[in-house]
């Protein structure tokens, strides 16, 4: 298996786009305020926008599909002609599989729990002038941490998709009819 352009490319724009929308979800976090009921007495907790959570759910799938392209592409490390030696690219294609998954499975924990967190909303109304409450929001970083762990999934998936495709074969593969063919002359211009 030689290094795909095109899959690179798929890796590249999935990871940066979910970065975008982690560093989006980490701007667009609800903030809360406490303000009085017009009604009666008691106050209650009074939320802006709900746009991080979709953001973060957003990066969450996102990432998960390129870790799932990466995985598909290489067979989770699991199959290949060589991986079976122990050369120094096939250790590179370890080390960078376990940092990929490692910093994956970070950046998936840090945007889904602050997605749930950021959907929470309190619903509890004090009297008016009586105990302060208290708003649940997110606080701040969560997003920014995704985000972070996002681009070190990147550069992990990246580097164990390279080392891995050098480990398979051998560092070089000749490449054989492939292209165009706009030097090659057809058959039935041959024939004079």
């Amino acid at each position: 298996m030689a290094i795909s352009v095109p899959i690179l490319a798929i890796i590249f724009a999935l990871h940066l786009i979910a970065f975008v929308f982690a560093v989006g979800a980490e701007r667009r976090r609800s903030f809360a305020e406490v303000v009085p009921d017009q009604y009666d007495e008691r106050t209650y907790c009074l939320y802006s926008t709900d746009a991080s959570t979709v953001y973060g759910l957003s990066a969450f799938g996102l990432l998960l599909l390129s870790q799932v392209v990466v995985n598909g592409v290489t067979r989770c490390l699991c199959f290949g002609k060589g991986l079976v030696s122990a050369t120094s690219s096939t250790t590179c294609a370890i080390f960078f599989f376990v940092f990929s998954w490692l910093s994956f499975l970070g950046a998936e924990a840090c945007l889904l729990a602050g997605s749930a967190k950021n959907a929470y909303h309190t619903k509890y109304r004090g009297i008016f002038g009586g105990e302060d409450i208290s708003c649940a929001t997110l606080r701040k970083g969560v997003f920014a941490a995704g985000a972070a762990l996002t681009l070190l999934s990147l550069m992990g998936s990246v580097f164990y998709y390279w080392a891995h495709s050098r480990a398979d074969t051998g560092g070089w593969q000749k490449h054989r009819n492939e292209g165009v063919g706009m030097t090659e002359q057809p058959p039935e211009f041959g024939k004079v």
